[in-house]
């Protein structure tokens, strides 16, 4: 789920807890949303599959929902998951399959497919990240030093397509190759015989290089390290993601450029022995040679997920380089797990355009609570407010943890 919807579900469908295997010990005694309205609504559809992992079997969720976003307004939203094991063995990791449409306020469509697939033996890891946007949104200009109040009004149409295979080399350790295609079209309000807003940005805008439409194609070759049990709320470990990206005009690309994606999450339990967590993240995108297009640059909330950046409007800071990290503490409220909280603190750092140096640092901090979803899965409903820079606030919410 977009971390920058605010998520509130109608109804629950179906959902699952994918046994117990990866789930704290405390589960059983705890509480969650599935539980209090099993409680209030007796009804049959609102059930838990506790059974042992069996390979087929396919554990559905789903629910439509209303949601509210800074850069959104209100959207209506339908969200599903499926998730199966491909064999029996007894280490064999969970693969699941998530989908998302939301509607919103601004006309904003988005439809987005992911998809997490381990093979026999988790000897390979098939993963894709494709996406469909009609979008209109603000866009503020490149650099750490443009301002708030003045803004472009940008609209575009993009489709997304990333897929890549990687293979084990060693425990926790894998390796692979891909493809990414990114193209926008339709890209109206920021290029010199549509402008729509502010001159000063429409012109820096320009001065970078921006048409109605744009495409970047290129290879992507992976190593990750992650050794952590449950990537949805993880109890402890280490999740590290390099990513190179060399796009060429033979591939249909507009440019040669290349970049490199570095991702860097730790865990540690905090007190010692306990079930509250201190988190920290480090998400890094850098140029290495050429010039991506506009829309393709790094930019606040544009991450993989929609997560960087809480206090921050999506959109708000763009450019060749970004450099970012978070720390936050999650900690129980309810003895029973129902009911947790989360402090958080976040920069940000993108490069001036076209000196390419970092000059400036944007900084947010924020609290928030986590209401129990799901206790086997340990998926949380988070529900944060963040507090950036000159005034820049807003709630921020997810369906699951933020990193």
């Amino acid at each position: 789920m977009p971390s920058r919807f605010f998520f509130l579900p109608l109804c629950f469908i179906v959902y699952f807890s994918f046994g117990q295997q990866d789930s704290p010990p405390s589960a059983e005694k705890e509480k969650d949303i599935i539980d209090i309205a099993q409680t209030v609504f007796n009804k049959p559809w609102i059930k838990r599959d506790t059974a042992k992992k069996k390979a087929g079997k396919i554990y559905f969720s789903g629910s439509p929902s209303i949601g509210y976003s800074l850069s959104s307004g209100w959207a209506a939203i339908v969200v599903a998951n499926a998730a199966f094991y491909t064999t029996n063995e007894k280490n064999q990791k969970l693969s699941n399959v998530y989908t998302d449409a939301l509607y919103t306020q601004n006309q904003q469509f988005v439809f987005h497919i992911q998809s997490n697939i381990w093979t026999k033996g988790n000897r390979f890891n098939i993963v894709n990240d494709w996406r469909y946007y009609k979008y209109p949104q603000k866009t503020y200009g490149l650099g750490g030093n443009t301002d708030a109040d003045s803004y472009a009004n940008q609209s575009f149409r993009y489709i997304r397509l990333y897929q890549a295979i990687l293979t084990s080399i060693r425990p926790n350790l894998y390796a692979g190759v891909g493809y990414a295609y990114d193209y926008h079209w339709d890209i109206q309000g920021t290029s010199q015989d549509n402008a729509d807003g502010d001159i000063g940005v429409i012109t820096d805008i320009n001065a970078y290089g921006i048409s109605d439409k744009s495409t970047s194609s290129g290879l992507l070759v992976n190593l990750l390290f992650d050794n952590r049990l449950n990537s949805i709320n993880p109890a402890g470990g280490t999740y590290a993601n390099i990513v190179y990206r060399p796009n060429f005009t033979a591939l249909g690309s507009d440019a040669n450029y290349q970049s490199m994606l570095i991702d860097l999450r730790h865990y540690v339990p905090f007190p010692r022995r306990s079930e509250n967590i201190l988190a920290f993240w480090s998400y890094n995108f850098i140029t290495i040679a050429g010039d991506p297009p506009y829309l393709d640059l790094p930019s606040t909330g544009w991450d993989t997920y929609g997560n960087t950046g809480r206090g921050y409007i999506q959109g708000r800071y763009r450019s060749k380089n970004m450099l970012y990290f978070e720390t936050e503490y999650r900690f129980k409220i309810t003895s029973n797990g129902l009911f947790g909280g989360v402090v958080f603190a976040n920069a940000q750092s993108f490069t001036e355009w076209p000196s390419n140096k970092f000059q400036t640092i944007a900084y947010a901090t924020g609290l928030g609570m986590r209401i129990k979803f799901n206790k086997y899965s340990r998926t949380n409903i988070a529900i944060d407010y963040g507090f950036g820079q000159n005034g820049s606030q807003g709630i921020f919410v997810n369906l699951g943890e933020v990193f």
